[in-house]
């Protein structure tokens, strides 16, 4: 049965509880991992999670994801709108991910509106807030299921 699903935060990801509420919610860090699990746990999937603010770290850990993961779920703020390695490093694995973040990129400053992660994921999913990755999740169960 493919359900493991690796799901990866990058930069600063860390840090929301203590960042501006008013884009990333009151959520601590560990709330919404604990959150993301149990959205993992009602699909039957089975969610791993990894975090880096050090951008070789999280290409580092692309590279050998294969080995316990069947799909991604990837917030990798700030990096997704300048990080060509971590593209690559996307296709590389070749596993379906879904690119996600927590706020509406498209209604915020310019950087934030183009991804370059985009391209090698299946959809992105943005301004949901926590409800963004189940809605992250049950795509990539669809996915592994086809």
């Amino acid at each position: 049965m493919r359900n493991r699903v690796q799901v990866m935060h990058g930069v600063n990801l860390d840090q929301i509880g203590r960042r501006d509420p008013e884009h990333y919610g009151d959520l601590t860090f560990a709330q919404l991992e604990q959150r993301i699990d149990a959205f993992a746990h009602e699909l039957g999937l089975d969610a791993r999670f990894f975090q880096t603010n050090s951008e070789g770290e999280f290409v580092e850990h692309l590279h050998r994801v294969v080995d316990v993961a069947d799909a991604l779920l990837v917030n990798a703020g700030a990096w997704t709108h300048y990080s060509y390695a971590i593209h690559d490093a996307l296709e590389f694995a070749g596993l379906p991910a879904v690119e996600v973040h927590l706020s509406d990129v498209q209604a915020r400053e310019q950087w934030r509106r183009h991804s370059v992660l985009a391209p090698a994921c299946i959809t992105v999913i943005s301004g949901k807030g926590p409800d963004g990755y189940r809605e992250a999740l049950a795509a990539l169960k669809a996915e592994l299921e086809a």
